[in-house]
């Protein structure tokens, strides 16, 4: 059994592989981490653990005394110049976060040909994949909910309210909303155009995160929605020995 663990900004993710399938999938907020063991069960045991940790310093100690307790040694995977098919074209590719890099490796194990890894979280990145599984580069964008979030803390006049997204919003709350979701959409879309002016062909987006249901709906491509795409490149870099 492998225990894969993806501790985001806001929540933190994890699964259980067994033989190339998920056994169990769960999820809790990143502020109770002291709670991963009790959520995960003591019953199980496991042969590795591997964690993609974005949340700091606090939160990696206490997978660490997780893994402790669960009798195994929490493995937290890093960037690297080239792994499982992926090859890195960033500037340092240690700076690359672990999840983004995990991310890459899902997606590529998970399609062939060009595509964008896309994660639609607290933060939405737009990663760029190559057919040949050279990582291109990506960008970082504020999420929905830090979007909405500004608007409430630096204007007067447009404080946090409920919204949906509309193509023609008639209310404050949906204009907030809606413009927030459009311009993640147009982010994705833009890169997709960016790979396609570089001679990749064919581009397939592969969206997860929380606010992939709001931002599919909206996309103008090929589109295939993987609930835990971190969760996925971990279970590769495990399975595939790389």
């Amino acid at each position: 059994m492998i225990l894969t663990v993806d501790a985001g900004n806001t929540r933190i993710k994890w699964g259980l592989r067994r033989d190339g399938a998920w056994q169990q999938v769960g999820a809790l907020p990143t502020a109770e981490a002291h709670a991963l063991t009790g959520a995960i069960g003591e019953s199980h045991r496991f042969e590795r653990m591997l964690v993609a940790n974005v949340a700091g310093a606090s939160v990696q100690a206490a997978i660490e005394r997780s893994a402790r307790t669960l009798g195994c040694s929490a493995e937290f995977v890093e960037a690297c110049t080239a792994q499982c098919g992926v090859r890195s074209s960033y500037d340092d590719p240690s700076q690359l976060g672990p999840d983004r890099w995990a991310a890459l490796i899902g997606a590529r194990r998970l399609l062939s040909g060009a595509c964008l890894a896309v994660n639609a979280g607290t933060a939405l990145t737009v990663d760029a994949l190559s057919e040949e599984g050279a990582f291109l580069g990506g960008i970082i964008v504020p999420g929905i909910e830090l979007m909405r979030r500004a608007l409430d803390s630096h204007t007067a006049g447009l404080r946090m309210q409920p919204g949906e997204v509309r193509f023609f919003p008639a209310n404050t709350g949906d204009a907030i909303m809606s413009g927030a979701a459009q311009a993640l959409a147009g982010a994705i879309e833009r890169m997709a155009a960016f790979m396609q002016e570089s001679g990749q062909s064919v581009v397939r987006v592969v969206l997860s995160g929380g606010a992939a249901p709001v931002l599919h709906p909206l996309l103008a491509l090929d589109t295939v929605v993987v609930e835990h795409l971190v969760l996925e490149g971990l279970a590769a870099i495990a399975e595939e020995g790389c």
